[in-house]
């Protein structure tokens, strides 16, 4: 591992011509509660903090991919709410992408090969990227921020209402049984291998005694494409974030047997990720960017702003889909179409809240355990190391400085400490092997 990828970027308070930071008044705690005086103008409360300037950035532009679901709010809203000018960086584009897929072949080829500099990412990319396994060779990534927490779901096919298939498993698992004696192969679709919504619905498989390296068959189907595969019978499953599990719904197509926050309270879900060596070259952009999804996490976060954020992202250049397919979902309110309503689900989707934003290294560790588990990645790995060398909490922890974010909801910590799954599995970030050891099914690789 290089010094760079452990040493922390050292930031100059200078007087130069840079942006002016936000003063913000979260209460402690992170509550929902959203920064004072963030985009759009409305204030949140609380003590200001003297404004202070941040060192000017290299470069005034980027370009970022994101994928159209909703989780890759804190992107578009920095950009439309003008928050990446705000912070010297009036150039930034967000260009939408296919598929998971054609965001890692972007990153490849960078801005200079007419491809993507960073990304709205499946937050188990970046370290399957930077050792090798998903590009042609390895390309160091840095994780600057996570994105959001919970929002996720597990859909099926009509075919399956009315069989009571929830987080319990079993009747799904005795549907297969039958589909197998009459040999059909049951699909189950996910967005990217050894993603996270491969690894939800590994887990939620595996935890109920289906194995799904053998009872089914894994394949991968871009978000925006799963609802017309389930309308086509293309899969009977899939685990997707939305709006695409609403849509399901709101079509007749489907019902939502989980949403993934069941599986695991507050996980962690989507990353923002740069090029390493975009990052080593720019250090004071990568903390402008940072900075500018920051404020625009803790607005989104703000109830009386999901309205607006769900109009925004809806539009035809972000999401191109009606805005009441995403607004209840993002209020949670869930309608799993089979009959069960949640209203003000607390599990919903977080964007700042409880430390959302921050990128804890131990969930890190979790999903790199699990690619693991898979066989996405070789049993032999150095985790620890590898961790270290992707995740940069550091440049959050300065850009949330900056900001005037409130000591309280700034982590002590890069560990969020032991974690307990739906079924009762823990995992101690402290011993992953005993978490490892301890599964019943795995498919691992040496």
């Amino acid at each position: 591992m290089s010094s760079f990828s452990r040493r922390k970027f050292l930031f100059t308070a200078a007087t130069a011509a840079g942006a002016t930071v936000v003063i913000h008044g979260c209460a402690a705690g992170g509550g929902n509660q959203a920064a004072s005086s963030p985009a759009g103008g409305d204030s949140a409360g609380g003590s200001p903090s003297p404004a202070a300037s941040i060192a000017p950035p290299e470069v005034t532009k980027a370009k970022l991919g994101f994928i159209a679901l909703t989780d890759a709010a804190p992107l578009i809203i920095a950009k439309e709410k003008g928050l990446f000018a705000k912070y010297g960086m009036p150039d930034v584009e967000v260009i939408k992408q296919a598929s998971w897929g054609a965001t890692r072949d972007n990153l490849e080829l960078g801005s200079a090969g007419n491809g993507i500099d960073g990304a709205h990412i499946l937050t188990p990319m970046p370290y399957l990227m930077t050792t090798g396994k998903v590009t042609k060779k390895p390309l160091p990534m840095n994780i600057l921020a996570r994105l959001n927490t919970n929002g996720q779901g597990i859909s099926l096919s009509k075919d399956y209402l009315g069989k009571n298939i929830t987080l319990d498993n079993q009747p799904f698992k005795e549907a297969l049984a039958k589909a197998k004696a009459g040999g059909k192969d049951v699909k189950v679709a996910v967005t990217f291998p050894g993603g996270t919504h491969d690894l939800w619905m590994r887990y939620w498989l595996a935890a109920g005694g289906i194995d799904p390296s053998k009872d089914v068959s894994v394949i991968v189907v871009p978000p925006p494409q799963m609802v017309a595969n389930i309308k086509t019978g293309t899969m009977e499953a899939f685990c997707v974030g939305e709006p695409w599990n609403a849509q399901t719904v709101s079509q007749k197509l489907g019902f939502s047997a989980l949403v993934t926050g069941e599986l695991w309270k507050d996980h962690p879900e989507k990353a923002f990720a740069m090029r390493a060596d975009w990052v080593e070259k720019n250090p004071n952009a990568a903390k402008a960017l940072t900075m500018a999804v920051l404020e625009a996490q803790m607005w989104c976060d703000k109830p009386e702003n999901i309205a607006e954020m769900c109009d925004i992202i809806s539009k035809r250049e972000w999401l191109k889909i009606k805005a009441e397919d995403i607004l209840g979902r993002s209020q949670g309110n869930i309608d799993f179409g089979d009959g069960r309503k949640e209203e003000k689900f607390p599990l919903s989707m977080k964007f700042w809240a409880d430390f959302a934003s921050y990128p804890f290294k131990s969930h890190d560790l979790w999903f790199v355990t699990e690619d693991i588990r898979w066989g996405y990645l070789p049993e032999g790995t150095d985790t620890k190391a590898l961790v270290d060398q992707v995740n940069r909490e550091d440049i959050w922890r300065e850009a949330a400085k900056a900001l005037g974010v409130p000591e309280a909801e700034i982590p002590k910590d890069t560990s969020r400490g032991v974690e307990t799954f739906f079924d009762g599995v823990k995992f101690d970030p402290e011993n992953p092997k005993a978490y490892l050891d301890a599964l019943k099914i795995k498919a691992l690789k040496a």
